[in-house]
């Protein structure tokens, strides 16, 4: 994948949002993130409960703690925020939006808006830690995303943890990591992956357990993820051999420095027998109604592994 970047910086004195161009079918994927310790403004937090409907109001408020009850709030309102930009004449509201969900529990959007925005299928998938909220958004592909803290700390055992939830390859690779951090480093790399890869799919944890597929390098049974920078990031899904193993790329990315963060999109190149499409990325760091910069090309935005 290449990164892209569009005009840096964009500030707003009023509640409205920096108008985005679609991504292209097939080529092209769009990362927005947000970083709740940034957003301090109460006022601003009040404009983003605006955007909900009361139901998701209500999520917001049954959440304990109120540091819960922001991530929560932020997370909806980036979702509807961000594809809100996505229509040109700023003839959709956010809070107008309506998603359902697929028979896994994953949020699809529904058009709703026929006479005001003609649009081919739009695509998001969104994830967050306590320190960092994202929103992928695609035309046409399939997409699941998944962050993690660099420094996510983990309860048990790496290897038994591993053991309850990677294939065997992939226990193999981080029981050969003699060095405790780099360990922990590669397993939270992994976990990004799959799970972005899961969300994908569209079937969640519970459709798509961590141990029937292995996520390796083209050519390789198995790699170290920090070997393998220029590598293209494949899959083995061991239940279905024949179906869902190289309809999919994938991205791995540091951002902002302090996270992982993981990209899988369908290759509709691949599902229809034609060559692999390189995908472009593009990501802008927000503070939605406030200001938006794109990151692409920046420090905050670094490629650990993907297509060459």
């Amino acid at each position: 994948m290449k990164l892209h970047c569009f005009d840096r910086k964009f500030l707003h004195s009023s509640p409205s949002l920096m108008p985005i161009q679609l991504p292209s079918p097939m080529c092209e994927t769009h990362l927005w993130y947000v970083m709740p310790s940034e957003v301090k403004s109460k006022a601003l937090l009040n404009q983003y409960l605006d955007v909900l409907p009361s139901c998701e109001k209500d999520y917001v408020f049954q959440m304990h703690g109120e540091e819960p009850r922001k991530r929560a709030l932020l997370a909806r309102a980036l979702v509807r925020t961000t594809i809100a930009r996505y229509e040109k004449n700023n003839q959709v509201s956010p809070r107008s939006l309506r998603f359902r969900k697929n028979v896994h529990g994953k949020p699809e959007l529904e058009w709703q808006f026929s006479d005001q925005w003609r649009s081919p299928p739009l695509h998001f998938n969104i994830s967050h830690t306590s320190s960092l909220v994202a929103c992928g958004v695609t035309i046409n592909s399939q997409i699941g995303i998944d962050v993690e803290e660099k420094h996510r700390t983990i309860k048990h055992s790496i290897l038994s943890f591993a053991r309850r939830y990677f294939s065997k390859d992939e226990v193999l690779f981080l029981a050969d990591i003699l060095d405790p951090e780099v360990q922990r480093h590669e397993f939270v790399k992994l976990w990004t992956l799959k799970e972005a890869y899961v969300k994908a799919l569209g079937r969640g944890f519970s459709g798509a357990s961590f141990k029937t597929f292995t996520i390796h390098y083209k050519g390789s049974s198995f790699s170290p993820l920090e070997n393998s920078n220029s590598e293209e990031i494949v899959v083995d899904f061991f239940d279905d051999p024949l179906n869902l193993t190289r309809n999919w790329q994938f991205l791995l990315l540091e951002l902002a420095g302090s996270h992982y963060a993981a990209i899988c999109v369908e290759n509709n190149g691949a599902i229809e027998g034609k060559r692999t499409i390189q995908v472009n990325l593009t990501v802008w760091k927000a503070i939605p109604f406030l200001e938006d910069e794109c990151v692409s090309g920046t420090d905050a935005v670094k490629t650990i592994s993907g297509l060459k």
